[in-house]
Protein backbone atom coordinates (compact mmCIF):
# COMPACT_ATOMS: atom_id res chain seq x y z
CA UNK A 1 0.00 0.00 0.00
CA UNK A 2 0.88 3.81 -0.35
CA UNK A 3 2.98 4.75 2.78
CA UNK A 4 2.07 8.30 4.06
CA UNK A 5 5.02 9.76 2.79
CA UNK A 6 3.73 8.88 -0.90
CA UNK A 7 5.93 6.01 -1.47
CA UNK A 8 4.79 2.67 -2.57
CA UNK A 9 4.93 -0.47 -0.57
CA UNK A 10 4.68 -3.91 -1.48
CA UNK A 11 2.32 -6.90 -0.26
CA UNK A 12 3.97 -10.18 -0.76
CA UNK A 13 2.39 -13.11 0.61
CA UNK A 14 3.39 -16.97 0.64
CA UNK A 15 -0.18 -17.50 -0.87
CA UNK A 16 1.08 -17.32 -4.42
CA UNK A 17 -0.14 -14.05 -5.02
CA UNK A 18 1.78 -10.83 -4.72
CA UNK A 19 0.10 -7.23 -4.62
CA UNK A 20 1.33 -3.95 -4.61
CA UNK A 21 0.16 -0.37 -5.13
CA UNK A 22 2.42 1.68 -7.74
CA UNK A 23 1.41 4.71 -7.72
CA UNK A 24 -1.95 4.90 -9.11
CA UNK A 25 -1.42 1.16 -10.32
CA UNK A 26 -2.46 -1.84 -8.56
CA UNK A 27 -0.03 -4.74 -9.60
CA UNK A 28 -0.74 -8.26 -8.76
CA UNK A 29 1.40 -10.78 -9.64
CA UNK A 30 0.39 -14.51 -9.47
CA UNK A 31 3.47 -16.54 -8.46
CA UNK A 32 3.29 -19.97 -8.23
CA UNK A 33 5.62 -21.08 -11.02
CA UNK A 34 6.02 -24.51 -9.78
CA UNK A 35 2.46 -25.29 -10.55
CA UNK A 36 1.77 -22.91 -13.42
CA UNK A 37 -0.14 -20.84 -10.83
CA UNK A 38 -2.54 -23.30 -10.52
CA UNK A 39 -4.92 -21.37 -7.96
CA UNK A 40 -5.26 -23.03 -4.43
CA UNK A 41 -8.13 -21.90 -2.03
CA UNK A 42 -5.23 -19.23 -0.45
CA UNK A 43 -4.14 -18.10 -3.86
CA UNK A 44 -8.22 -16.82 -4.62
CA UNK A 45 -8.91 -15.79 -0.93
CA UNK A 46 -5.88 -13.48 -1.16
CA UNK A 47 -7.05 -12.22 -4.94
CA UNK A 48 -10.29 -10.96 -3.27
CA UNK A 49 -9.21 -9.38 0.09
CA UNK A 50 -6.59 -7.31 -2.10
CA UNK A 51 -9.66 -6.44 -4.94
CA UNK A 52 -12.21 -5.28 -2.28
CA UNK A 53 -9.54 -3.46 -0.59
CA UNK A 54 -8.76 -1.67 -3.52
CA UNK A 55 -12.37 -1.20 -4.42
CA UNK A 56 -12.11 2.56 -2.87
CA UNK A 57 -8.72 3.23 -4.09
CA UNK A 58 -8.32 6.32 -6.84
CA UNK A 59 -6.66 3.65 -9.38
CA UNK A 60 -5.89 4.49 -12.60
CA UNK A 61 -5.25 0.16 -13.51
CA UNK A 62 -5.05 -2.88 -11.74
CA UNK A 63 -2.83 -5.09 -13.36
CA UNK A 64 -2.54 -8.50 -13.35
CA UNK A 65 0.51 -10.83 -14.57
CA UNK A 66 2.72 -14.00 -14.16
CA UNK A 67 6.33 -13.99 -12.79
CA UNK A 68 6.27 -17.47 -14.70
CA UNK A 69 7.67 -17.10 -18.27
CA UNK A 70 5.60 -20.48 -18.93
CA UNK A 71 2.16 -19.68 -17.82
CA UNK A 72 -0.52 -17.06 -16.65
CA UNK A 73 -2.17 -19.41 -15.25
CA UNK A 74 -3.34 -22.99 -15.76
CA UNK A 75 -6.47 -22.98 -13.67
CA UNK A 76 -7.66 -23.96 -10.48
CA UNK A 77 -6.17 -26.85 -8.26
CA UNK A 78 -8.87 -29.10 -9.51
CA UNK A 79 -6.44 -32.43 -8.05
CA UNK A 80 -7.26 -30.95 -4.21
CA UNK A 81 -11.06 -30.85 -5.70
CA UNK A 82 -11.10 -34.30 -6.64
CA UNK A 83 -9.19 -34.78 -3.26
CA UNK A 84 -11.90 -33.29 -1.40
CA UNK A 85 -15.08 -35.66 -2.92
CA UNK A 86 -12.89 -38.74 -2.11
CA UNK A 87 -12.48 -37.00 1.40
CA UNK A 88 -16.45 -36.44 2.01
CA UNK A 89 -15.21 -32.68 1.80
CA UNK A 90 -17.41 -30.97 -0.40
CA UNK A 91 -17.79 -28.12 1.11
CA UNK A 92 -14.16 -27.40 0.70
CA UNK A 93 -14.69 -27.40 -2.71
CA UNK A 94 -17.62 -25.27 -2.42
CA UNK A 95 -15.83 -22.67 -0.87
CA UNK A 96 -12.98 -22.63 -3.27
CA UNK A 97 -15.20 -21.92 -6.45
CA UNK A 98 -17.27 -19.82 -4.47
CA UNK A 99 -14.99 -17.29 -3.85
CA UNK A 100 -12.55 -18.00 -7.68
CA UNK A 101 -16.03 -17.15 -8.87
CA UNK A 102 -16.46 -13.99 -6.64
CA UNK A 103 -13.33 -12.40 -7.32
CA UNK A 104 -14.31 -13.36 -11.18
CA UNK A 105 -17.02 -10.87 -10.76
CA UNK A 106 -15.31 -8.46 -8.49
CA UNK A 107 -12.62 -8.20 -12.12
CA UNK A 108 -15.50 -7.45 -14.10
CA UNK A 109 -17.27 -5.02 -11.62
CA UNK A 110 -14.07 -3.01 -11.17
CA UNK A 111 -14.62 0.67 -11.52
CA UNK A 112 -10.77 0.64 -12.35
CA UNK A 113 -9.87 -1.00 -15.65
CA UNK A 114 -8.12 -3.90 -15.37
CA UNK A 115 -5.42 -5.17 -17.49
CA UNK A 116 -4.41 -8.91 -18.13
CA UNK A 117 -1.05 -9.72 -19.57
CA UNK A 118 -1.02 -12.97 -20.98
CA UNK A 119 1.66 -15.52 -21.97
CA UNK A 120 2.21 -18.86 -21.86
CA UNK A 121 -0.37 -21.07 -20.42
CA UNK A 122 -3.60 -19.81 -19.67
CA UNK A 123 -6.56 -22.05 -19.17
CA UNK A 124 -9.18 -22.77 -17.25
CA UNK A 125 -9.76 -20.45 -13.82
CA UNK A 126 -6.65 -18.46 -15.84
CA UNK A 127 -9.38 -17.16 -18.61
CA UNK A 128 -11.63 -16.23 -15.47
CA UNK A 129 -8.72 -14.09 -14.24
CA UNK A 130 -7.83 -12.43 -17.53
CA UNK A 131 -11.15 -12.28 -19.76
CA UNK A 132 -13.51 -10.40 -17.43
CA UNK A 133 -11.21 -7.75 -17.23
CA UNK A 134 -11.27 -4.40 -19.63
CA UNK A 135 -8.03 -5.43 -21.62
CA UNK A 136 -6.23 -8.45 -22.45
CA UNK A 137 -2.75 -8.20 -23.59
CA UNK A 138 -1.58 -11.26 -25.21
CA UNK A 139 2.03 -11.93 -26.16
CA UNK A 140 3.17 -14.24 -28.85
CA UNK A 141 3.10 -17.86 -26.70
CA UNK A 142 -0.25 -17.35 -25.60
CA UNK A 143 -2.53 -20.13 -25.52
CA UNK A 144 -6.00 -20.22 -23.55
CA UNK A 145 -8.35 -23.07 -23.52
CA UNK A 146 -10.90 -23.92 -21.26
CA UNK A 147 -10.27 -28.02 -21.54
CA UNK A 148 -12.52 -29.41 -18.74
CA UNK A 149 -14.64 -31.70 -20.64
CA UNK A 150 -11.71 -33.68 -20.95
CA UNK A 151 -11.48 -34.33 -16.64
CA UNK A 152 -15.54 -34.65 -16.34
CA UNK A 153 -15.88 -30.82 -15.41
CA UNK A 154 -17.50 -27.74 -17.23
CA UNK A 155 -16.29 -24.56 -18.58
CA UNK A 156 -16.63 -22.43 -15.44
CA UNK A 157 -15.20 -19.28 -13.83
CA UNK A 158 -18.00 -17.13 -15.96
CA UNK A 159 -17.17 -18.86 -19.07
CA UNK A 160 -21.06 -19.60 -19.89
CA UNK A 161 -20.77 -16.05 -20.06
CA UNK A 162 -18.34 -14.62 -21.99
CA UNK A 163 -17.98 -18.11 -24.03
CA UNK A 164 -21.88 -17.81 -25.49
CA UNK A 165 -21.04 -14.29 -26.44
CA UNK A 166 -18.01 -15.06 -29.00
CA UNK A 167 -18.41 -14.74 -32.57
CA UNK A 168 -20.85 -17.33 -33.85
CA UNK A 169 -20.53 -20.53 -32.45
CA UNK A 170 -16.81 -20.25 -31.25
CA UNK A 171 -17.62 -20.23 -27.80
CA UNK A 172 -19.56 -23.52 -28.35
CA UNK A 173 -16.65 -25.33 -30.17
CA UNK A 174 -13.77 -24.10 -27.12
CA UNK A 175 -16.04 -25.45 -24.38
CA UNK A 176 -17.30 -28.59 -26.22
CA UNK A 177 -13.64 -29.61 -27.27
CA UNK A 178 -11.43 -27.87 -25.27
CA UNK A 179 -9.46 -26.69 -28.12
CA UNK A 180 -6.31 -24.56 -27.63
CA UNK A 181 -6.70 -20.76 -29.11
CA UNK A 182 -3.16 -18.93 -30.34
CA UNK A 183 -2.37 -15.51 -29.95
CA UNK A 184 -3.92 -14.65 -33.19
CA UNK A 185 -7.28 -16.59 -32.16
CA UNK A 186 -7.29 -15.23 -29.24
CA UNK A 187 -7.46 -11.24 -30.38
CA UNK A 188 -9.37 -12.45 -33.65
CA UNK A 189 -12.46 -13.49 -31.50
CA UNK A 190 -12.29 -10.95 -28.86
CA UNK A 191 -10.79 -13.32 -25.98
CA UNK A 192 -7.82 -10.69 -26.19
CA UNK A 193 -7.55 -7.26 -26.84
CA UNK A 194 -4.11 -6.01 -27.34
CA UNK A 195 -1.28 -8.30 -28.97
CA UNK A 196 2.40 -7.26 -28.32
CA UNK A 197 5.93 -8.97 -28.47
CA UNK A 198 6.30 -11.30 -25.60
CA UNK A 199 9.92 -9.83 -24.70
CA UNK A 200 7.85 -6.06 -24.53
CA UNK A 201 4.76 -7.76 -21.96
CA UNK A 202 7.16 -6.52 -18.82
CA UNK A 203 8.00 -2.97 -20.37
CA UNK A 204 4.42 -2.61 -21.46
CA UNK A 205 3.42 -3.03 -17.87
CA UNK A 206 5.54 -0.70 -16.36
CA UNK A 207 5.34 1.83 -18.84
CA UNK A 208 1.77 1.76 -17.50
CA UNK A 209 2.81 3.10 -14.16
CA UNK A 210 4.62 5.78 -15.58
CA UNK A 211 2.79 7.03 -18.03
CA UNK A 212 0.13 8.93 -17.02
CA UNK A 213 -1.93 8.57 -20.15
CA UNK A 214 -5.18 7.07 -20.82
CA UNK A 215 -4.38 3.84 -20.25
CA UNK A 216 -6.62 2.55 -23.76
CA UNK A 217 -4.37 5.05 -25.27
CA UNK A 218 -1.21 3.19 -23.67
CA UNK A 219 -2.12 0.07 -25.24
CA UNK A 220 -2.96 0.97 -28.49
CA UNK A 221 0.18 2.44 -28.68
CA UNK A 222 2.14 -0.64 -27.95
CA UNK A 223 -0.09 -2.52 -29.69
CA UNK A 224 1.11 -4.94 -32.68
CA UNK A 225 -0.81 -7.19 -35.12
CA UNK A 226 -1.40 -10.95 -34.19
CA UNK A 227 -0.94 -12.57 -37.66
CA UNK A 228 -3.71 -15.04 -39.00
CA UNK A 229 -6.08 -16.78 -36.81
CA UNK A 230 -6.82 -20.01 -37.56
CA UNK A 231 -10.40 -20.13 -35.77
CA UNK A 232 -11.75 -17.07 -37.37
CA UNK A 233 -10.85 -18.63 -41.14
CA UNK A 234 -12.86 -21.85 -39.61
CA UNK A 235 -15.64 -19.81 -38.66
CA UNK A 236 -18.67 -20.56 -41.35
CA UNK A 237 -17.32 -24.72 -40.67
CA UNK A 238 -17.57 -24.16 -37.06
CA UNK A 239 -20.80 -21.85 -37.17
CA UNK A 240 -22.32 -24.92 -39.67
CA UNK A 241 -21.61 -28.12 -37.02
CA UNK A 242 -21.93 -26.21 -33.43
CA UNK A 243 -25.00 -24.46 -34.11
CA UNK A 244 -27.13 -27.68 -32.03
CA UNK A 245 -29.07 -27.83 -29.11
CA UNK A 246 -27.71 -31.44 -28.74
CA UNK A 247 -24.50 -33.35 -28.42
CA UNK A 248 -25.83 -36.15 -30.84
CA UNK A 249 -27.08 -33.45 -33.47
CA UNK A 250 -23.22 -31.64 -33.33
CA UNK A 251 -21.73 -34.69 -34.07
CA UNK A 252 -23.99 -35.79 -36.67
CA UNK A 253 -23.39 -32.20 -38.50
CA UNK A 254 -19.74 -33.25 -38.00
CA UNK A 255 -19.97 -36.38 -39.75
CA UNK A 256 -21.72 -34.70 -42.55
CA UNK A 257 -19.02 -32.30 -42.95
CA UNK A 258 -16.89 -35.18 -43.73
CA UNK A 259 -13.64 -33.35 -43.32
CA UNK A 260 -10.57 -33.61 -41.96
CA UNK A 261 -10.60 -30.98 -39.42
CA UNK A 262 -14.45 -32.45 -38.71
CA UNK A 263 -12.62 -35.98 -38.49
CA UNK A 264 -10.64 -34.73 -35.58
CA UNK A 265 -13.13 -32.45 -33.96
CA UNK A 266 -15.57 -35.48 -33.31
CA UNK A 267 -12.51 -37.14 -32.18
CA UNK A 268 -12.20 -34.75 -29.91
CA UNK A 269 -15.59 -35.14 -28.29
CA UNK A 270 -15.65 -38.60 -28.52
CA UNK A 271 -12.51 -38.27 -26.12
CA UNK A 272 -14.48 -36.71 -23.74
CA UNK A 273 -17.25 -37.10 -20.69
CA UNK A 274 -20.35 -37.04 -22.14
CA UNK A 275 -21.79 -36.07 -19.17
CA UNK A 276 -19.34 -33.14 -19.26
CA UNK A 277 -20.68 -32.48 -23.10
CA UNK A 278 -24.10 -32.50 -22.23
CA UNK A 279 -24.09 -29.72 -19.06
CA UNK A 280 -21.58 -27.72 -21.49
CA UNK A 281 -24.16 -27.20 -23.96
CA UNK A 282 -27.27 -27.06 -21.71
CA UNK A 283 -24.83 -24.28 -19.31
CA UNK A 284 -23.67 -22.52 -22.71
CA UNK A 285 -26.81 -22.06 -24.66
CA UNK A 286 -28.60 -20.81 -21.22
CA UNK A 287 -25.68 -18.29 -20.39
CA UNK A 288 -26.64 -16.57 -24.25
CA UNK A 289 -29.21 -14.74 -22.02
CA UNK A 290 -27.96 -14.57 -18.32
CA UNK A 291 -25.91 -11.81 -16.93
CA UNK A 292 -22.54 -13.08 -15.10
CA UNK A 293 -23.83 -13.04 -11.80
CA UNK A 294 -26.69 -15.70 -12.88
CA UNK A 295 -23.93 -17.44 -14.56
CA UNK A 296 -21.94 -17.59 -11.70
CA UNK A 297 -24.75 -18.78 -9.70
CA UNK A 298 -25.40 -21.53 -12.34
CA UNK A 299 -22.02 -22.55 -12.26
CA UNK A 300 -21.58 -23.12 -8.30
CA UNK A 301 -24.36 -25.17 -8.39
CA UNK A 302 -23.82 -27.13 -11.50
CA UNK A 303 -20.13 -27.11 -9.60
CA UNK A 304 -21.32 -28.91 -6.49
CA UNK A 305 -23.21 -32.16 -8.29
CA UNK A 306 -20.64 -33.04 -11.32
CA UNK A 307 -17.10 -33.27 -8.81
CA UNK A 308 -19.72 -35.81 -7.05
CA UNK A 309 -19.82 -37.86 -10.06
CA UNK A 310 -17.88 -40.91 -11.04
CA UNK A 311 -16.52 -39.33 -14.16
CA UNK A 312 -15.43 -36.21 -12.44
CA UNK A 313 -13.48 -38.49 -10.06
CA UNK A 314 -12.00 -40.49 -13.44
CA UNK A 315 -11.05 -38.16 -15.44
CA UNK A 316 -9.30 -35.83 -13.36
CA UNK A 317 -7.21 -39.11 -12.30
CA UNK A 318 -7.02 -39.80 -15.73
CA UNK A 319 -5.25 -36.59 -16.93
CA UNK A 320 -4.24 -34.49 -13.87
CA UNK A 321 -2.81 -37.38 -11.06
CA UNK A 322 -1.75 -40.78 -12.53
CA UNK A 323 -1.32 -38.85 -16.56
CA UNK A 324 -2.05 -42.01 -18.10
CA UNK A 325 -4.70 -40.26 -20.52
CA UNK A 326 -6.83 -42.81 -20.73
CA UNK A 327 -10.18 -42.15 -18.75
CA UNK A 328 -13.23 -44.76 -18.45
CA UNK A 329 -16.16 -42.93 -18.44
CA UNK A 330 -19.61 -43.72 -17.06
CA UNK A 331 -22.85 -43.02 -18.13
CA UNK A 332 -23.92 -39.67 -18.02
CA UNK A 333 -25.85 -38.51 -14.65
CA UNK A 334 -26.49 -35.01 -15.44
CA UNK A 335 -30.62 -34.89 -16.60
CA UNK A 336 -30.77 -31.53 -17.06
CA UNK A 337 -31.17 -28.15 -15.83
CA UNK A 338 -35.13 -26.90 -14.43
CA UNK A 339 -36.59 -23.67 -15.39
CA UNK A 340 -35.75 -22.39 -12.06
CA UNK A 341 -31.69 -23.00 -12.43
CA UNK A 342 -31.50 -26.59 -10.27
CA UNK A 343 -28.84 -28.77 -11.77
CA UNK A 344 -30.68 -32.43 -12.07
CA UNK A 345 -28.84 -35.30 -11.96
CA UNK A 346 -30.24 -39.05 -11.71
CA UNK A 347 -30.17 -40.57 -8.13
CA UNK A 348 -26.98 -42.61 -6.46
CA UNK A 349 -25.26 -39.08 -7.62
CA UNK A 350 -22.82 -39.20 -4.70
CA UNK A 351 -19.34 -39.57 -3.26
CA UNK A 352 -17.11 -41.66 -5.22
CA UNK A 353 -14.63 -44.26 -4.30
CA UNK A 354 -11.19 -43.74 -4.95
CA UNK A 355 -10.76 -45.61 -8.19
Amino acid sequence: MDTADGSTASTTTTTGVEATLDGSVGRIALDRPRSLNALTLPMVEQLEQVLLAWADEPLRAITIASTSERAFCAGGDIRQVRQNTLDGQSAASRQFFATEYRVNHLLAASAAPVVAFVDGVCMGGGLGLSVHGAFRVVGDAAVLAMPETSIGFFPDVGATHFLPRLPGEIGTFLGLTGARASAADALGVGLATHHVASADLGALAERLVADDSPVEQVLAEAATPAGESTLVARRAEIDRTFDADSVDAILAALQAEGTAWADETIGALESASRQSLDLTLDLLRRGADLSLRACLDLELRAAAGVTQTPDFVEGVRAVLVDKDRTPHWGASRFRGITAEGDVEWTAGNGRSPAP
